[in-house]
């Protein structure tokens, strides 16, 4: 199967791994782990497995062999399967974790997928999605983004997180579009293949999308095909979406994460240019409130079933899903999210949402990327820190830095100390590693 396809081929090519899966003795209640770069075969096992009543289980490639040992082990996976370029990787995960693993407890018909969280903070868990989750999930998403026949979407994330399959790959398919994929992102081929493939939209992050403004052949590259771009990160820096917009290309936004379909809350297309910064309004079929500290709290078809293995509840008495990420919601009724609850800093009875800083510099012409974090603080409880990475060639000037703040910020809003790193630790999706910088600094 190619790098370009319909729903009609993902079907036929889903023929040939149905039958392989049941040449291996695969049954209902299975779990089939898939270690591989983007391409159509992942959908096709996706497919296959839906048929099965088995357990499809993508796995991070970019992880440590001991890292997705230890979600071999935790999923009871009976097969793992692998591209070519990962068969290195799988014989390291198997050597530390032996197949079959012992089958895991708790499959319930109707169970799709197991995905595991990126693992920001602590071990990752696993989400459990069902086929009837998946299916509320794509009707959420291609009302949020009008997708029909004409859709055609260049994806470049990885299909082994929900953002990279859930938000436009599945969707368009259901919806009778194209799919072109890239196997992994390159800022030069996305921007050829946008002006040569002329896709109607592409989801990236702002990873993604800063490599791809910074690239020499984004002033002059032929973007006229984008009707939008989709972002799928929760706080999306102002400079990168005005990037876009200044291209005359709407960036739209899905709030979400591997435990909510992820399509939970939507900025619609339409919506983008007169809302920048929001995540919009709840998605279709997903009821929103707000706690009394601003955590949003989900309730939807589309969010899991469940955290596999759990011996704690995943939801509360009343049905919500605690999503952790802090949110105000303005007077239109849509929402922005300010940062994740465990990110909040106390410092001095004061609340400091650190992307009010990371925000602040993402237009710095001599910062490539930053991020503020929480330090105890014998006398304040916490301080705020700033790590930053600067740009290739340039220095950055640390009183100008201050005398930004003190023109921008609150004073308890300033960082205490301001450490400059050649890169900061990330997962797959280019979310930065807060709890292992914490650790780095504490230490």
């Amino acid at each position: 199967m190619s790098l370009e396809f319909d729903a009609a081929d993902v079907e036929r090519a889903a023929d040939a791994e149905q039958a392989a899966l049941q040449a291996l003795g695969v049954t209902a209640g299975d779990s089939i782990g898939w270690l591989a770069h983007n391409s159509g075969r992942s959908l096709a096992l996706l497919t296959a497995c839906r048929r099965l009543g088995a357990r499809w289980v993508p796995l991070n490639w970019r992880l440590a062999p001991a890292e997705l040992a230890f979600i071999v082990q935790h999923a009871g996976l009976q097969l793992l399967l692998h591209d070519d370029a990962n068969a290195g990787l799988a014989a390291q995960v198997r050597a530390l974790a032996p197949l079959p693993q012992p089958r895991a407890p708790g499959h319930q018909a109707g169970d799709l997928m197991l995905v595991y969280t990126s693992g920001t903070t602590g071990q990752p868990k696993g989400a459990i999605h069902t086929v009837a989750g998946m299916q509320a999930n794509i009707a959420a998403a291609i009302d949020a983004q009008g997708f029909n026949a004409g859709t055609r979407v260049l994806a470049v994330l990885p299909m082994f997180h929900v953002g990279g399959l859930c938000i436009q790959v599945l969707p368009a398919l259901a919806a009778g579009g194209r799919v072109k994929l890239q196997a992994r992102f390159d800022p030069a081929a996305w921007l050829h293949d946008v002006a040569t493939w002329r896709p109607s939209t592409s989801l990236l992050v702002p990873a993604v999308m800063r490599a791809v403004v910074e690239h020499p052949a984004w002033p002059t590259a032929d973007l006229s095909s984008l009707q939008f771009i989709n972002c799928g990160s929760q706080v999306v820096p102002q400079a990168l979406i005005q990037a876009f917009h200044n291209r005359g290309i709407p960036v739209a936004q899905v709030y979400g994460g591997t435990e909510t379909g992820p399509v939970s809350i939507v900025l619609r297309p339409q919506d983008a240019m007169a809302q920048v910064g929001h995540c919009g309004q709840p998605a279709l079929g997903v009821q929103v409130k707000l706690a009394a500290d601003g955590e949003v709290l989900l309730k939807a078809a589309n969010l899991m079933r469940g955290y596999h293995r759990s011996e704690q509840p995943s939801f509360d008495a009343d049905g919500w899903f605690h999503t952790g990420d802090l949110a105000v919601r303005h007077a239109d009724g849509s929402y922005q999210v300010v940062g994740r609850s465990k990110e909040l800093i106390i410092s001095g009875g004061e609340n400091i949402h650190p992307a009010e800083i990371e925000n602040l510099l993402a237009q710095h012409p001599d910062i490539a990327e930053c991020c503020v974090i929480g330090l105890p603080d014998a006398r304040w409880g916490e301080v705020p820190v700033l790590v930053l990475v600067a740009r290739a060639g340039r220095h950055v000037d640390e009183p100008a830095l201050r005398a930004l703040f003190d023109r921008s910020l609150a004073r308890f809003k300033h960082p205490r100390r301001i450490v400059v790193a050649e890169q900061l630790p990330k997962t797959a999706l280019g979310k930065v590693q807060r709890s292992a910088l914490t650790a780095q600094l504490a230490s």
